[in-house]
């Protein structure tokens, strides 16, 4: 992959990511602020939107039989290139991400975004730790400082539980969406740098487009899953319901949300693994709380959350942890030379994939 391209890739990646980092949590707390309840239904919307992925695939396959056409090469294209023991990983990876969808929706229909984006902060300590076992990711003071303070964060909100409750919440209520957030970010920790491994592991050279593929894979397994869990629940009983008691608009304003919410999630879930394809699963993780504050700020704005002294110091702390990793990655990357430097990557292949 060239440099020009690589750098693209990233940038691309990165923006996906803070719209669906920051628009991800702030459109789901729309949808319960005006009248939604279905946190299967909620859930579902996170990766309903991976058909949207079938649009870069079709470019790309266009992209490649053209190719193959000018190369004169006799052999079929074909349109996907994911092979079973790759496809079969990404839906281990699927189910695992439907069950953490429903783990996050459940906390933030009890929790403000602002609260919950702060205790999603954890989550890097979290995809250090698991990234340490799984994709023998190093360990440095910088990130033992991080990984303390990140906690220390998470743990300053868990001491108060009853500043920022939403209106006609009970306190077992808070407790549940806390403790179902932590739960949340300790399991997409684990899927990052299972990603990550995946890629390392895979029987078949990683490309984009192959990551294009993986991200529709488990995205789909996910909302099925979710699929499953509104029937058990009987959302679609009550959806239509739902959509005509919706405040500020009704059906239409309901309709748009839906739609809007199952786009900008499908942008953080791209962008996540993009970036892990790019670069590894713990930048993704560290570009998840560096794009925190921005979250912090909308949340306050456009919702008028609360932001009391314990969520100032959650939020210092958080930032504090996020400031001594990143340092210590820079710090990191000038000692090492460049064979090291190489051989701590993934290796990047081409974007216009080969089917070997």
């Amino acid at each position: 992959m060239s440099k020009k391209m690589k750098t693209a890739l990233v940038i691309i990646n990165c923006i996906l990511l803070a719209i669906g980092n920051c628009g991800g949590p702030l459109i789901t707390r729309l949808y319960y602020r005006n009248g939604g309840k279905r946190i299967w239904f909620s859930s579902f919307l996170q990766t309903a939107g991976c058909p949207i992925i079938f649009l870069p695939l079709l470019f790309s396959f266009l992209r490649r039989r053209r190719r193959r056409k000018e190369e004169e090469e006799e052999a079929k294209t074909p349109f996907f290139l994911i092979k079973p023991p790759l496809f079969f990983a990404s839906v281990v990876i699927g189910l695992l991400t439907g069950f953490d969808n429903y783990l996050y929706s459940y906390g933030l229909a009890y929790l403000p975004v602002s609260t919950a984006s702060l205790i999603i902060s954890s989550q890097l300590a979290f995809t250090a730790l698991f990234a340490f076992f799984m994709v023998k990711q190093k360990f440095t003071p910088f990130v033992i400082n991080a990984v303390v303070l990140l906690t220390l964060g998470a743990g300053i909100l868990a001491l108060h539980t009853d500043g920022d409750k939403l209106a006609k919440e009970t306190h077992k209520e808070y407790v549940v969406g806390f403790l179902m957030t932590v739960a949340a970010a300790i399991l997409y920790a684990f899927i990052l740098p299972l990603v990550e491994l995946t890629y390392k592991k895979a029987r078949q050279q990683i490309s984009y487009t192959l990551v294009l593929e993986i991200q529709m894979v488990l995205c789909f397994v996910a909302t099925c899953f979710c699929l499953v869990g509104m029937l058990a629940d009987g959302d679609f009983k009550v959806i239509a319901k739902e959509a005509r008691d919706f405040k500020h608009g009704g059906s239409s304003y309901y309709t748009v949300v839906v739609v809007f919410t199952a786009i900008i999630w499908q942008g953080f879930f791209l962008g996540s693994i993009g970036i892990i394809f790019c670069a590894s699963s713990l930048v993704s993780g560290i570009l998840i709380s560096a794009l925190l504050p921005l979250t912090e700020v909308l949340a306050v704005l456009c919702f008028r959350e609360k932001f009391q002294a314990e969520k100032g110091l959650s939020l210092f702390l958080s930032l504090w942890g996020f400031l001594s990793y990143f340092y210590g990655q820079i710090k990191s990357e000038k000692k090492k030379t460049p064979t090291q430097a190489q051989g701590t990557q993934l290796p990047q292949l081409p974007i216009t994939d080969s089917v070997a």
